[in-house]
């Protein structure tokens, strides 16, 4: 669990979102859409982040409707599903988008709601990876494995960047906005050719490519279906925005006259897991071919958390967090691993995937369930519903200076058994 002391608080109050979105699309089409159609669907009582998790129900549902029509990712589903999934996801997308400016609306702008925010989009990603996955008939595979590695490296690499530099930056080609604009092509035009079969057809020939250009191409290129041109396609992705973070961290440390190299110390943990994982599924091959879903959505629920610490970090400007609780399982799951299972600690690959992954899950729900009662307590804003703007005692703009050390005195007053009353968690 990460805690947030009292003398941590005050730095929220100095905090700023700084964030710098070169997209073309979202500057010309979404964002005139967000503001001149979506945001005037919501009330002004409903909250910010309530529009966010409506937003994440969506992924949800989308999620439950996988694992109902295919569970194993390798089978096709009916064609409205498909669409569902697109539409869903664009939905998502949508909520996602406009849950800041419902934040200004309401006056309720904050440190906290980017916390929240980015928190729903790390869970998102793991669910993401295995619809995307069950669209394009993947299967309990390393092409799911792979897919999972990109999609969650890239989430941590740019939060990442966002520790170090201070700013969000997201290019003119983004997962945010081109990416998930991507995938609901995906989507509809597997509906459309009527099964995710379609996504293991040669693409070159699908396509059209006259012979007299794929002639000069090797023959195994040439029969290469559309998943294997995706992984391909997704680490030139990976590779390029990877170095373009590490590159624009290094110049901006640069700047500020400060260690251009010690930043880099941060990629060590996402290292380290990404080690592990590899390692255990290589060691557990039937974790990989018979229980691929939980331990998805387990990888998932650590590099949530990893990313949730960072942002926290960034918020009160604390130390960078190296730490992550929930590897543990997995490393005690690679020892079992390497010395035999039967032979020494008896535990079945598949059934230690299941529990580690609850555990995780349990872990990553309380983390949620403290930043929404650190939220309410200490912020007095709810997180469903939207107080009045003169109620609120914390906008974008102002704070009053002692109002949260004020409040935090209050709690600790009112429960001075607690063990840890002078630690707040988030």
């Amino acid at each position: 669990m990460v805690y947030v002391r009292q003398h941590n608080l005050a730095a929220l109050r100095a905090y700023r979102y700084a964030g710098v979105d070169k997209s073309l699309v979202s500057r010309y089409v979404l964002k005139p859409f967000y503001t001149h159609v979506v945001i005037k669907c919501f009330p002004m009582s409903m909250a910010p982040n309530a529009i966010t998790l409506t937003g994440f129900c969506f992924v949800v549902i989308n999620f439950l409707t996988l694992l109902w029509y295919n569970p194993t990712l390798d089978q096709d589903c009916p064609p409205w599903v498909y669409l569902s999934w697109a539409l869903g996801l664009f939905l998502y997308q949508t909520f996602d988008a406009v849950d800041g400016a419902q934040a200004r609306r309401t006056r309720q702008s904050g440190p906290l709601g980017e916390l929240f925010d980015h928190g729903v989009d790390a869970c998102n990603t793991a669910l993401e990876v295995l619809i995307f996955a069950g669209a394009t008939n993947l299967g309990q595979s390393w092409l799911t494995v792979l897919t999972l590695f990109a999609s969650a490296l890239t989430f941590y690499v740019q939060t990442w960047d966002e520790y170090y530099t201070q700013t969000l930056t997201l290019g003119i080609i983004s997962g945010p906005v081109e990416g998930i604009l991507t995938l609901c092509a995906v989507y509809a035009t597997t509906a459309i050719k009527g099964g995710a079969s379609f996504w293991h057809k040669p693409m070159l020939a699908t396509l059209g490519v006259p012979t007299s250009v794929s002639r000069f191409l090797p023959a195994s290129l040439c029969n290469l279906p559309f998943t294997s041109w995706y992984i391909i396609y997704g680490a030139f992705v990976l590779l390029f925005s990877t170095l373009s973070s590490i590159l624009n961290v290094m110049h901006v440390r640069r700047q500020r006259n400060l260690d251009i190299y010690r930043p880099l110390l941060g990629l060590l943990p996402a290292a380290a897991m990404w080690v592990l994982v590899f390692v255990y599924l290589h060691l557990r091959p039937l974790v990989r071919e018979r229980h691929l879903v939980p331990f998805v959505m387990y990888v998932g629920l650590i590099n949530a958390y990893s990313v949730g610490q960072m942002i926290i970090a960034h918020l009160v400007k604390k130390e960078f967090p190296y730490r992550n609780v929930l590897l543990l399982p997995l490393l005690v799951g690679v020892v079992d691993g390497v010395c035999g299972s039967r032979a020494y600690l008896g535990l079945w690959g598949g059934v230690c995937c299941l529990g580690v992954g609850m555990v995780g899950k349990c872990i990553r729900l309380r983390l949620c369930f403290a930043r929404w009662g650190w939220r309410w307590g200490f912020m007095g804003v709810l997180c469903s519903t939207s107080s009045p703007p003169s109620a609120i005692t914390w906008t974008s703009g102002a704070c009053p200076s002692n109002t949260l050390l004020s409040r935090a005195r209050q709690l600790n007053q009112q429960k001075p058994s607690r063990r840890r009353s002078s630690i707040l968690p988030v």
